[in-house]
């Protein structure tokens, strides 16, 4: 749930509680008018340009104010109309929320009190009352029953009275019973008289008379507008009356007027549940309006009379999306876990659905199946789903397709297909005469005859003229010779291939001749209808939302769809407030325009309407990009690429943008190469939009991993720029900022500091130093000082921007809390966990409170916050955080987006740093597959899914398996970033260490060795990935009993990460531990001694005593006592780490079993065989279960082991 309220600087903010404590609010019963504020112009800050909608909006907040309520609701406000699934639960949830509501005011816009003659008589203001339209309307019946509290108001504001003083009126109005508006329990009445309440409210939809009911009857059912009010009556009596029926959804009702198709129906009702081992599977097959859709609705009543403990769903599976949206309804119907929580996983969900079907007997009904595989609504090349994937597996269970696809139908349903054609002579006079009101008398039954041969017995052509018949009122003969004008071309379109031919198998005509005739008729009659009619033809035919269809009120528009809903053009949608086209409809339509010549026009009305409705790409208007998405791309696919148009150019780039911004990059690419092309063509080279295109271009091959794409383009842009704006202008100064972050991405430190510095200084100069852009490229020096680990300077930088953001913008600037985010991050690269952990928390809180928990930067906010728990060993903390990110990342943004797949590759990390390591390879190996399906095999997030899963492998002790991804990563980073690239350097250096644990000590050498004399070359002797490559040197040295060498760069390590780092630095207390082991091995134990002792003491005081971290450096310590045979000091700490490993890590961490092995071996040094033997057991047992019998260490503890019971022999 959502709420509004004014913050203390008086700005308007909307706050998301959904999984929080929900505080008191006011909420507002009104009837909409033509404007109303939306959840949108809220988001934008352009609510106020709505007069009378800010009206009401002022006047709830007014007087929630004087209730002393901070918080208060309006529908259009709060529920996000462009998100279907939302909407969904909102009707289901809105009697709730009346309820939990402080307080209720009702709006009467229709009632007008005048305050000039005081004081104010109820006389004058009564007739008005009670004539209001608002006791007339369904919905307010529950908004009037369920608050305990309701305050009447006039349009001015007066207060009329609330629902005690005034419950004898309003009886009088309603015949509500006293008792229930004194809020008398509602179970006190009966059933009956409940419904009762609802028999004289009207409307919009008919199912409304129905739905408005639910939560004053107490019934959750889910809402399925199209199945008419007669079905969603006996749906609620069903509920009411605890049917023994098992739950079914069908979202239409039966077709009392069902005729024809009895073979089939009988084969198929014949071959339901058939299969003796798994899912029955069955595909109706046909050309486009023969029917198909009938037949299988025709099978799920019938099924579901026939047999009450059968399952029945109706599933809409022409895309991932409404497929989901059926599954969703399935879900809330038989309670699967988690069907009300709006932070579900709807995979997760899938699933469950699918467990729960399987046990049980059910029909599934498929409908729109025209491919093996789900894309989601608009998408050209991601979001694909395999539609196996989404269906039961049970003998209990039967799925029937419908298709026009033979292919698919083959590949689902195997020899289980139904085909069909042209209806008989005799059904097909059934069809049409169930369809029209007056029995057609014996002389009309031969022109009747004639007109369905016209028709070829094709249901949809029929329907078509029932319902033309119908709506014109006149006869099938007079229907005939209007037909006959059509007749012609209808023909003429049948062979024609160049617009969506009508043709499928063969039986266009028919179907053209009728569409065209009631196209003709809709524009001859309602102008405004037609507009309507032909805007739909220029877009996506499904999901088309009332918002494109502009009408000067709402009630024409309301007029003119249901003129075209009368001659059965058009399937509405009421919850989504949108419609349907047939395929056929959709086709017939865009060729009608095309023969008058008026297709291209068209197309170019509705890019216009699109460009007015389509939103930005601010991260508020994410849900309705998204249902536009497709509608644009399709104008734009069917507009010519090379038209020089500007608004086909804007909206092309206004969906580029939507599109990069979800991630999808491909496609974003295909748009901004047509918009850079356009305006080249139109503007030349050097125009500031023509610059601004190429610029987007270079983000998107940015994004995708392409540097030198982005570097050339980026390049010419900045050349252009200081050559027509001069270096010094705005624009050029972004062009080099630009340029320097691609340079940045390439590891080309001093080219990108060089550009910034630039950069800097002339913003400083010309802008002022506390100029935002001046802050910006401060910022952008400091990440590059960053990367080269130049962490003091980077640090200086960064206080300076932060400082100065919150004393020019405040501390809740979003640019404010990026500055604070970013120096916490350098923090974090000193080791300094608390400091960045406060300035975190800081920055996650305001973000929550200013943005909402699901703003992109909040969810980054709670993933860096949930490093630095990691670097601390808070691991549960962390997974805590890394889960709720990656659960809200697929909700908002999808399974596929790049944030979605950093947040799984986080969270996997986390499983490993806790050595669960299936857990994490299951992530990895979902980032991984999901990587190679979206990104190229050379985009660098792909190249890092490579080489986290490589790590997990390492980690198991699976070499093989990690050298050969290590080696595939390696490789590609030299192909595509060059040998001195730091990650390549990074991928050598991972491949060394795992040379290195094969004992493969010369190959880990030989790369090691490249590895820091490149960095020599590339980086300063004190960058940390320098001092990285000399300590990992130093340690195959090590391997290799070359004692001095491993010390001489060790020292080195240690001495330069004390000057740089300071003494505390986690990187410096490693140097101290290794050069500790190096002197340790050389029997030099005092010298090991203190140096693990000053770690160990300073991980203590840093980190906690139950850091990973400081448990490894008491371990440490244990073994160099163990060395010098002082046994007792060393078990002492080894009995602490272990205790502190088990209640820290869990019995089964593969550190905890370190220290198992550790303590045994201590133990067995004091001959206490019987203790050791024990510890060595219970260690191998667990590393069996927890690593494998294959690992390494398992290995370990087995020769171990068997040698201490040869000893003992």
């Amino acid at each position: 749930m959502r709420l509004l309220h004014y913050d203390a600087l008086g700005r308007l903010v909307l706050t998301d509680f959904r999984g929080k404590t929900i505080p008191p609010y006011a909420i507002l019963s009104h009837r909409w008018s033509d404007a109303e504020i939306l959840i949108e112009d809220i988001l934008n800050g352009t609510y106020k340009e709505k007069e009378e909608g800010y009206r009401k909006l002022r006047f709830c907040a007014n007087q929630a104010a004087q209730d002393n309520l901070q918080y208060f609701w309006i529908d259009t406000c709060c529920i996000d109309r462009w998100n279907n699934n939302e909407r969904s639960k909102a009707i289901n949830s809105m009697f709730q929320w009346y309820k939990n509501a402080a307080q209720c005011y009702v709006f009467l816009l229709d009632v007008s009190v005048s305050t000039e003659a005081e004081p104010v008589q109820r006389s004058d203001w009564e007739a008005l009352f009670r004539a209001s339209a608002w006791f007339t309307r369904g919905w307010t019946l529950q908004e009037l029953i369920a608050p305990a509290s309701v305050d009447f108001f006039s349009r001015e504001g007066y207060p009329i009275g609330d629902k005690a003083s005034l419950d004898q009126l309003i009886h009088e109005i309603t015949n509500i019973p006293l008792a229930a508006l004194r809020n008398c329990p509602l179970h006190e009445f009966s059933t009956s008289e409940r419904e009762r309440w609802a028999e004289s409210r009207r409307t919009t939809e008919g199912e409304d008379v129905v739905y408005c009911l639910l939560g004053i009857l107490g019934v959750s059912m889910p809402t399925t507008y199209g199945e008419g009010q007669e079905s969603a009556r006996r749906r609620l009596r069903a509920e009411l009356e605890g049917a023994v029926d098992a739950p079914s959804i069908i979202p239409f009702s039966r077709n009392p007027r069902f005729v024809g198709r009895e073979s089939q129906l009988a084969e198929l009702e014949a071959k339901l549940f058939s299969n003796d081992q798994t899912t029955t599977t069955l595909a109706i097959v046909g050309p486009g309006g023969t029917g198909k859709s009938q037949l299988a609705l025709e099978v799920a009543h019938r099924t579901r009379q026939n047999n009450k403990n059968c399952l029945v769903f109706w599933m809409d599976a022409s895309d991932k999306d409404s497929l989901y949206q059926s599954y969703a309804s399935v879900a809330q119907k038989i309670s699967v876990l988690g069907w009300d929580d709006d932070q579900a996983d709807m995979k997760q969900l899938l699933k469950r659905c699918l467990v729960e079907i399987s046990a049980r007997k059910c029909l599934m009904i498929f409908d729109n199946t025209e491919h093996t595989t789900l894309r989601s609504s608009g998408s050209c090349t991601t979001e694909a789903s395999d539609l196996a994937d989404c269906l039961p597996q049970s003998k209990l269970c039967s799925v029937i397709f419908t298709t026009t696809n033979s292919a698919t139908a083959q590949a689902l349903a195997l020899q289980n297909i139904i085909t069909l054609r042209k209806l008989t002579l005799d059904a097909a006079l059934r069809m049409l005469q169930v369809r029209l009101a007056k029995t057609l008398a014996n002389i009309e039954q031969l022109e009747a005859e004639h007109l369905l041969r016209e028709l070829s017995y094709l249901p949809l052509a029929v329907m078509q003229a029932a319902a033309y018949i119908e709506a014109s009122g006149i006869t099938v003969q007079e229907y005939r010779s209007r037909l006959d004008d059509y007749k012609e071309p209808a023909i003429e379109h049948s062979g024609d291939s160049s617009e969506g031919r009508i043709q499928e198998s063969g039986v266009e005509g028919p179907v053209a001749a009728a569409l065209f005739l009631s196209i003709d008729q809709i524009s001859r009659d309602h102008a405004f209808a037609a507009d309507c009619l032909f805007l739909a033809a220029c877009v996506d035919r499904k999901d088309i939302s009332l918002d494109l269809l502009e009408a000067v009120s709402m009630q024409a528009r309301e007029d003119a769809i249901r003129m075209l809903d009368k001659y059965a053009l058009v399937t509405r949608r009421p919850a989504e407030s949108a419609l349907d086209l047939h395929r056929l409809v959709h086709q017939a339509l865009r060729k009608r325009l095309q023969m008058q010549g008026q297709l291209q026009e068209w197309t170019q009305r509705t890019i216009t309407q699109l460009l007015q409705v389509f939103p930005d790409d601010d991260h508020s208007n994410r849900s309705k990009w998204r249902r536009l998405l497709p509608h644009a791309q399709y104008a734009l696919s069917h507009s010519s690429a090379d038209n020089n148009d500007e608004e086909r150019t804007r909206l092309a780039s206004k969906c580029a943008t939507a599109l990069f911004s979800d991630g999808r990059y491909e496609e974003a690419e295909e748009l901004y190469v047509q918009v850079m092309q356009t305006r080249k063509r139109v503007l030349g080279d050097e125009h500031p939009d023509m610059l601004s295109s190429m610029n987007n271009l270079a983000a998107t091959y940015w994004n995708q991993g392409r540097w030198k794409e982005a570097e050339e383009l980026q390049v010419q842009v900045m050349q252009t720029r200081k050559r027509v704006l001069t270096d010094e202008h705005p624009d050029t100064l972004t062009s080099m900022n630009n340029l320097a972050l691609t340079y940045w991405n390439q590891g080309r430190w001093k080219e990108a500091e060089e550009l910034q510095v630039q950069v800097m200084q002339t913003r400083k100069r010309v802008l002022t130093d506390e100029h935002p852009d001046t802050l910006t490229s401060m910022n952008n020096l400091a990440l590059t000082y960053w990367n080269q680990g130049r962490w003091k300077e980077a640090e200086e930088l960064q206080v300076q921007v932060m400082q100065t953001r919150k004393r020019v913008l405040t501390d809740e600037h979003p640019d404010t809390l990026t500055s604070m985010n970013n120096l916490a991050l350098t923090y974090w690269n000193q080791g300094r966990w608390k400091e960045a952990e406060e300035l975190q928390v800081q920055v996650l809180q305001t973000r929550k409170r200013v943005l909402t928990d699901e703003h992109p930067d909040t969810l980054t906010s709670m993933a860096n916050l949930a490093s630095t728990y990691r670097n601390q060993g808070r691991w549960k903390e962390a997974e805590e955080l890394e889960m709720q990110v990656l659960q809200t990342s697929k909700r908002v943004l999808s399974d596929e987006h790049p944030n979605t797949l950093t947040s799984m590759a986080n969270l996997a990390a986390t499983y490993r740093n806790q050595g669960r390591w299936k857990e994490a390879e299951e992530l990895e190996v979902q980032v991984l597959q999901t990587s190679k399906r979206v990104l190229t095999d050379e985009h660098p997030d792909m190249l890092s899914s490579m080489n986290n899963l490589a790590l997990t492998y390492w980690n198991q002790g699976r070499w093989k398996e990690a050298e050969e991804l290590q080696v595939q990563v390696m490789q590609t980073r030299k192909r595509v970033l060059t040998d001195e690239h730091p990650d390549t350097l990074t991928s050598m250096n991972n491949l060394a260490l795992t040379y290195w644990n094969q004992g493969r000590w010369k190959e880990a050498e030989e790369l090691q060795v490249q590895v820091l004399q490149t960095s020599k070359r590339v980086l300063t002797d004190e960058h940390p990935d320098m001092l990285s490559s000399m300590n990992n040197l130093a340690l195959t040295y090590w391997n290799q009993g070359r004692w001095k060498e491993a010390e001489e760069l060790q020292v080195q390590v240690m001495q330069t990460r004390k000057r740089v780092l300071t003494d505390e630095h986690p990187d410096t207390l490693t140097s101290m531990n290794n050069l500790a082991l190096t002197y340790r091995n050389q029997g030099r134990w005092k010298e090991a001694e203190e140096l693990q002792v000053q770690v160990m003491q300073t991980r203590k005081r840093v980190l906690t005593d139950e850091h990973p971290n400081t448990l490894t450096s008491m371990a440490n310590l244990a073994a160099t006592y163990r060395n010098q045979g002082r046994w007792k000091e060393a078990e002492e700490l080894q009995v602490q780490v272990l205790q502190t490993s088990k209640r820290v890590l869990s019995d089964e961490h593969p550190d905890t079993l370190n220290s198992m092995h550790n303590l045994a071996f201590t133990l067995q040094s004091q001959a206490r065989h019987e203790e050791a033997f024990a510890l060595i057991e219970r260690c191998l047992q667990l590393r069996e279960q927890v690593l494998g019998e294959e690992h390494p260490n398992t290995q370990l503890s087995l020769s171990i082991l068997s040698s201490w019971r040869v000893e003992c022999e």
